[in-house]
């Protein structure tokens, strides 16, 4: 026996959605049997889109019964039956997640009959109630009404029983071990299947193979499954949009994260909110004036020349510039932190030894200038960072040089590699960023023995 449900709602998530009307048809495979049909008084307010979409407005619930009201009549009707509706996920989850809060458990095996069409009815262009059964000359009145689409549904359904192969198809999808519920409707299951339960990076497409999401994953498959599993507006959104997935495999953690860094700024996908924004890199550099003083300076990375550090923004590198001035007692003007003086009168800064006053030797203080230069060359490493590769045969690493990530490559473990340059036969050069910065930075605090400085050219 098939329980075939419709609802309407006052939105479109599953938390804090309210039931605005509900339809059940009872079809015992040939025949409907039984039904019940009710406008819901969700006690909260119908958003005028959703009134434009369904026609159901404040007034029409007004006096209408409460959830708890027919909660028993839903349990009952429901009780021993298969539970069935167009994009199942949606209207079982918000049924339960309703019915929990009334404190009541509601638990049925479930069917999609979009699944279900694309399974036994391929080949169609559109999977949407309205367009399939337009193409199946199924009559649907009432459109966006539980009762309507409740009813085409199960016209839709009795077709989907006795289509070819349907035997075999349902069995397959009542199967307490099939997958065929959790997945989003419009996904082949064989989609989902071929996803590894490895590390790597994975994308979720649209309809139009637009990627819409990016993500990675130790496990693959466990980590895109838990997304099917998760019940927020969010997650039910990006699932409902959701035709394909795709994968590559990273060999490691490290190397998932630089990927999903690298394909989110790539992609600009709708449902990723982190490392969306782009971040103006800028540019510590020197120069010399008319006077042959030497300067230290910042502006935007692709306006700075010869720039020997990135910072991420202004206040960085007027920071970073600050700490170097008293360090090497340079002059707040002459690094820029003071611009239009005569002299400096850094409010922070006292040990300028008087360059802007023509009270030390030029030469003396460009020394002081190069010396700071030295100073923050330095600080730049060139170095390895060693990690698993995607199989057994192969070996991953991340290159850094002068401190700025220059991206990442699989090597086979046959392969012999004496001189860095060789490495750059294998580098899939990459975008240096201040997440892929913050990525490896904190990877090598936690694992600083899997640093290997570049060994120089043979």
């Amino acid at each position: 026996m098939y329980s075939i449900v419709d609802i309407e709602t006052t939105g479109n998530g599953i938390k804090g959605n309210k039931i605005t009307e509900i339809s059940i048809f009872i079809f015992d495979g040939h025949e409907i049997v039984d039904e019940f049909t009710s406008l819901v008084n969700p006690q909260a307010e119908i958003p005028y889109f959703i009134t434009r979409l369904t026609g159901i407005d404040d007034d029409m619930v007004r006096d209408a019964p409460t959830l708890d009201e027919i909660a028993n009549d839903i349990l009952k009707i429901t009780e021993n039956t298969i539970f069935v509706a167009h994009s199942v996920n949606f209207d079982y989850n918000v049924i339960k997640n309703e019915l929990k809060l009334l404190g009541l458990d509601f638990i049925r095996k479930k069917l999609c009959t979009v699944r279900l069409s694309r399974k036994l009815l391929p080949g169609y262009h559109s999977y949407s109630l309205g367009k399939l059964c337009s193409s199946l000359n199924i009559p649907l009145t009432d459109r966006h009404r539980a009762r309507g689409d409740a009813h085409a549904t199960t016209l839709l359904f009795k077709k989907l029983l006795r289509a070819d192969g349907a035997e075999q198809v349902f069995k397959s999808f009542l199967n307490a071990r099939s997958q065929e519920a959790t997945l989003p409707s419009a996904l082949p299951k064989e989609a989902f299947e071929k996803l590894p339960s490895t590390p790597g990076v994975y994308y979720f497409k649209n309809g139009k193979g637009k990627i819409i999401y990016v993500g990675k994953a130790i496990n693959v498959k466990k980590r895109v499954l838990s997304h099917f599993y998760d019940k927020s507006t969010k997650e039910i959104t990006l699932c409902q949009a959701t035709a394909d997935i795709d994968f590559e495999l990273s060999g490691s953690e490290l190397l998932a994260l630089l990927m999903e860094s690298n394909a989110i700024k790539h992609h600009y996908p709708e449902f990723n909110r982190a490392q969306k924004r782009k971040i103006q890199p800028y540019g510590i550099f020197s120069y010399e004036d008319r006077n042959g003083i030497m300067h230290l300076a910042y502006n935007k990375l692709k306006m700075a020349p010869n720039s020997v550090l990135t910072l991420y923004g202004p206040t960085d590198c007027r920071l970073f510039i600050e700490e170097i001035c008293k360090s090497f007692r340079l002059c707040p003007k002459y690094c820029h932190l003071q611009e239009n003086v005569k002299s400096c009168s850094h409010y922070r800064i006292e040990t300028c030894d008087g360059i802007c006053r023509e009270e030390e030797d030029i030469d003396l203080y460009n020394e002081k200038v190069q010396l700071a230069l030295q100073h923050i060359r330095a600080q730049k490493e060139d170095f390895v960072i060693k990690e698993k590769g995607r199989n057994a045969e192969e070996q991953a690493f991340v290159l850094v040089k002068n401190s700025t990530y220059v991206g990442y490559g699989f090597i086979d473990r046959q392969e012999t590699i004496t001189a860095d340059h060789e490495l750059e036969t294998f580098l899939i050069p990459q975008n240096n960023t201040l997440e892929t910065e913050s990525i490896i930075k904190t990877y090598l605090s936690k694992n600083p023995d899997k640093i290997v400085q570049l060994m120089g050219e043979e």
